[in-house]
C-alpha cells in the first residue's frame, strides 16, 4: 500500500487492484468518481458512480456538488474503494472524502484501466457483463 501525507493529518491510502478486488467481495462499495460518458463506457458491478470532474469545452472543471452527493448516499462510516479512469482523480476524491471526516476510504491504484488490465469483469451501462 502508498501512503499520500495530507498536511491536515488525512491519509491517502491506496491499494492495489487485487486488493480492491478482494475488499469489494467482502463488503466494501466502489465509488466511481469517473464521468458519466466514461462510466457509461464500462465499470465494475453495482458501482455508485458520482464524477468528480465534468468534461467541458474548457477542460475537466471539479464537480462542485462532490462532497454533497457522496453524503447523499454514503455514510462517513461506510467502507469505500474509490477509483477512476487510471487512479489519479481518485486520490484528489478520496482526499477530499478523508478531509469531509469519512473513516474508511481507500483508492484503488492503477483505477479502471488496471481493473481491464487484469481480465476482471467490468458491466456496460446495458448491464451486459464483459
Amino acid at each position: 500500500m502508498d501512503i499520500v501525507k495530507k498536511s491536515s493529518g488525512a491519509e491517502v491510502i491506496t491499494v492495489d487492484i487485487n486488493a480492491a478486488k478482494d475488499l469489494l467481495t467482502h463488503g466494501h462499495r466502489y465509488l466511481d468518481v469517473r464521468t458519466e460518458e466514461e462510466f457509461k463506457k464500462g465499470h465494475l458491478e453495482n458501482a455508485l458512480n458520482i464524477p468528480y470532474m465534468f468534461s467541458t469545452p474548457e477542460g475537466r472543471v471539479k464537480n462542485p456538488k462532490f462532497l454533497e452527493q457522496v453524503m447523499a448516499i454514503c455514510g462517513k462510516e461506510d467502507n469505500l474503494v474509490v477509483g477512476c479512469q487510471s487512479g489519479v482523480r481518485s486520490v484528489y476524491a478520496t482526499r477530499d472524502l478523508l478531509d469531509a471526516e469519512f473513516k474508511r476510504v481507500l483508492n484503488m491504484g492503477g483505477g479502471y484501466i488496471a481493473w481491464v488490465g487484469n481480465g476482471f469483469a467490468v458491466k456496460k451501462s446495458d448491464n451486459v457483463e464483459i
